[in-house]
């Protein structure tokens, strides 16, 4: 670690301590040293005064040496680590657009230079994490309501602090070495999905105090995508930020080949790090290896502090996309930013998404009738609350937001019509019928595969996970982020748009909105007003995760993860 050579330097090359320097200018050392007199001078010169002056040098001498011992106790300490600060992005917005394109620019740049770095060297968390363009400063004519939609929340002064505690740190130098026993974690699902059990991966590795191999990225049914780790993240970069908390490596070590493997797929819900020491520490000390699948959602979200922010160090510093889809991203983004203010809405319209939730598509008899058969067909696929009806699941909020719901509810919040939309998120259910409503609202619709130039996605054809990356950060950069559909992608945003100066995010809230929706009496102006009225605490702003335990401290890092700095 870069703390501890630092440390290692300082103690080889450290001045001699002022104690040795003393004895060459206090009178007690001129009379250990001086020649030796003759007993006539002596008897001459041992006066009442020498004596007492012979006792105060002696008191001097040993105070300058206790506080010598004392700085030199001192220099050996671990220093306290500072608060990890990234700067928001909410004080951009108040900077004139150069001084922010020259602040961005040197952010760049460093986390360049963290990633091409000597590998034994930790990557400053202030620059690591992916850091959004500057929001656009809300201006021309607009109305109210647009001026409203488009205006940042207050972030009350958060910002990250992941600094951890001494005990944790002193366990660290034992765990960053382990060699003799290994994690192996297969995750499933889609992008955000997998790196959830990636963050989950790493915390149980440190409560284990096992190496972690790097995670295996299970072939995707739905979409056929056989991406592996170092495809989609950067996995050089992924060990040096981690190299503080635990040991990774890429593979099992030979002398680990042959061991039993033990495949772990059946972990309850909620577990703690006790029942999991209590599970599996004995079978990992006898075996070395330990292999576990299906940890979406199964480690409790409430972990002691030290914990809770290795899991926004994981999520929010580590897991950093590889270089050639972080780069398209990045230029994808700024495509759509240099055009002016702009909404990413991750509309949820993909054929797997009606499969799974159990509803109808609003998009006639014949299309649910197609998604009717495949569920019948799959029943696999279909998610929780099978007892339910498709019309209980939409008023319960289990439903994504049709294209005509999408619609009408960024209208009613106050975008205007000629806002631009960038739409995250997989190819609509019914090809352009699917879209044909939220277009007829907002037809300056913009998608990944419209801003990237010819060849810029072909490496990408077929790879979900690559092109949902892109999403991320495309959408990250986005003025005003709205989901229709909660799910993982949603929440990464919501947190990760937190995390970095809670920039704008509307959650719809679904079961107190939809009533509204159903009820034709109601004119545009009140259901406007309604619908701004239920969302007014929905836009982003610091919500403190303690208010409701069972989130995910990923998705709401106050307090756990971010304070308030002074």
């Amino acid at each position: 670690m870069a703390r501890a050579r630092n440390m290692k330097n300082s103690f080889m090359t450290m001045t001699p301590s002022p104690f040795f320097h003393l004895f060459s200018v206090s009178p007690f050392a001129s009379m250990l040293f001086s020649p030796k007199r003759s007993p006539r001078n002596h008897h001459k010169n041992l006066t009442t005064k020498t004596i007492a002056l012979f006792f105060i040098s002696l008191l001097v001498t040993f105070t300058f040496l206790g506080i010598s011992i004392l700085n030199l106790i001192t220099t050996y300490q671990d220093p306290p680590l500072p608060c990890s600060v990234v700067s928001p992005s909410s004080p951009f917005s108040q900077l004139p657009l150069h001084y922010s394109q020259v602040l961005l620019a040197s952010l760049a740049s460093t986390d360049s230079n963290n990633g091409d770095g000597d590998d034994h060297d930790e990557p400053r968390l202030g620059s690591s994490v992916l850091v959004p363009l500057p929001a656009h400063a809300v201006v021309g004519n607009l109305s109210e309501e647009e001026r409203e939609f488009w205006e940042q929340p207050d972030g009350e002064g958060y910002k990250p602090c992941l600094d951890s505690s001494i005990g944790y740190r002193r366990k660290s130098a034992k765990i960053s070495k382990e060699k003799r026993r290994f994690l192996v974690v297969v995750a499933s699902g889609g992008l955000n999905q997998q790196r959830n059990q990636i963050v989950d991966a790493v915390v149980i590795a440190r409560i284990l105090e096992a190496a972690l191999v790097v995670p295996v990225l299970q072939v995707n049914l739905i979409w056929g995508d056989e991406s592996e780790f170092e495809d989609i993240f950067d996995v050089k970069y992924f060990k040096r930020t981690l190299q503080a908390d635990v040991r990774v490596v890429s593979s099992l070590p030979s002398t680990h080949l042959m061991s039993r493997q033990t495949i772990e797929n059946q972990l309850p819900y909620n577990v703690s790090p006790l029942w999991i020491r209590a599970r599996f520490l004995k079978q990992l000390n006898e075996e070395g290896v330990l292999v576990l699948k299906g940890l979406d959602s199964k480690l409790s979200k409430n972990l002691p502090p030290d914990l809770q922010k290795l899991r926004c160090k994981v999520a929010f510093h580590a897991l950093r996309f590889a270089a050639p889809i972080h780069e398209l991203g990045n230029r994808l983004a700024r495509r759509m930013w240099i055009e002016g203010p702009y909404v990413a809405l991750h509309l949820r319209l993909e054929k797997d998404v009606w499969v799974r939730t159990g509803c109808l598509t609003g998009l006639g008899p014949e299309y649910d009738e197609t998604i009717i058969k495949v569920r019948e067909s799959q029943t696999e696929y279909l998610t929780g609350k099978l007892n339910m009806s498709h019309v209980q699941r939409r008023f319960a909020g289990l439903c994504p937001l049709t294209a005509l719901e999408m619609a009408r509810f960024l209208k009613a919040l106050g975008a205007p019509g000629n806002a631009r939309v960038y739409i995250a998120g997989g190819q609509p259910f019914g090809g352009h019928l699917g879209l044909q409503p939220f277009a007829a609202a907002f037809p300056n619709l913009v998608t990944k595969e419209m801003l990237a130039r010819e060849g810029e996605l072909s490496p990408y054809i077929n790879r979900s996970s690559a092109m949902a990356a892109i999403d991320y950060i495309v959408s990250l950069n986005s003025d005003v982020f709205v989901p229709s559909h909660g799910g993982n992608m949603g929440r990464a945003m919501q947190g990760h748009r937190a995390y970095v100066g809670h920039r704008k995010h509307i959650r719809p809230n679904k079961r107190a909105m939809l009533p509204f929706f159903e009820d034709s009496s109601i004119f545009d102006t009140e259901f406007g007003s309604i619908m701004r009225k239920l969302h007014k605490k929905s836009h982003g702003q610091p919500e403190p995760r303690y208010n409701k335990r069972d989130r995910d401290v990923t998705a709401y890092p106050v307090p756990d993860c971010m304070c308030k700095h002074r």
